[in-house]
């Protein structure tokens, strides 16, 4: 498995006025969804944070999202280590084929690949 990038997500109630405040730190936005807005160091494009008000397709909000190269790969190694399934595996109209995973301090993890 190799992983691509790791991103924070950040809630937020106003992802607009947080897009604001980060460009001031050098960073562009690279995807606007309405519900996320992801940014990116223009320099270094896997430099990124991501700020959200909530999820388009899932009950919770990730903390965090880490891209790998074999999403279903990972899917089963999760699954079979017992840890707890958030979200399910599937895909997702926007290009990415996720799930979401809580880590052992609670915090909820979307693990995705790009199709």
């Amino acid at each position: 498995m190799t992983v691509r990038r790791v991103v924070p997500n950040l809630h937020s109630e106003d992802p607009g006025k947080n897009g604001e405040f980060y460009s001031l730190l050098g960073l562009d936005e690279v995807m606007d969804l309405g519900w996320i807005r992801t940014l990116a160091s223009p320099s270094n494009p896997t430099a990124q944070l991501s700020v959200v008000t909530g999820d388009a397709t899932a009950p919770v909000h990730p903390h965090l999202s880490v891209e790998v190269d074999d999403v279903d790969a990972v899917y089963e190694t999760v699954r079979k280590s017992g840890a707890e399934i958030v979200h399910p595996l599937q895909d997702e109209e926007w290009g990415v084929r996720r799930f979401f995973v809580r880590d052992p301090d609670g915090r909820v993890v979307n693990v995705l690949g790009h199709r």
